[in-house]
């Protein structure tokens, strides 16, 4: 909860160019910290986020690396929780309230990942795009 009011309050301050380099810092000095595997599929997922929806701001969501719609009430739309983080078996890819992927009265919001292969690739471009509106 402390990473995320600083996050906010950060990007309160910012223009919106300011708050794209500096939120590209915040992502990469998070991804930084992530073990080798992780840092890797991290970077990989970074790559296919911003080539699917170049117009997203990376940033950071309570530590983790996201995206986020630009603008003051930019909302994040996707996030990249890594599994060290929690100590669980499998790193995660998930989509917040504000992502445009409802279907019908029941849909995914979170997504396992064991390992990047280009039909998982393709996936996540395809989801992010449809999140994104």
């Amino acid at each position: 909860m402390q990473a995320s009011a600083r996050e906010r309050k950060a990007a309160s301050k910012r223009s919106p160019d300011e708050e794209r380099a500096e939120g590209m810092q915040d992502l990469e000095a998070s991804i930084d910290k992530m073990p080798a595997d992780e840092r890797a599929m991290a970077e990989r997922i970074h790559a296919i986020v911003t080539a699917a929806v170049p117009s997203l701001v990376p940033n950071t969501y309570y530590g983790m690396s996201a995206y986020a719609r630009e603008g003051k009430d930019g909302k994040v739309i996707c996030f990249f929780k890594n599994k060290s983080k929690f100590k669980v078996r499998y790193s995660t890819f998930g989509f917040q309230p504000d992502a445009s992927l409802d279907d019908g009265e029941m849909w995914p919001t979170e997504f396992a990942l064991i390992k990047l292969t280009p039909s998982v690739e393709a996936r996540i471009s395809d989801l992010v795009r449809r999140a994104a509106g």
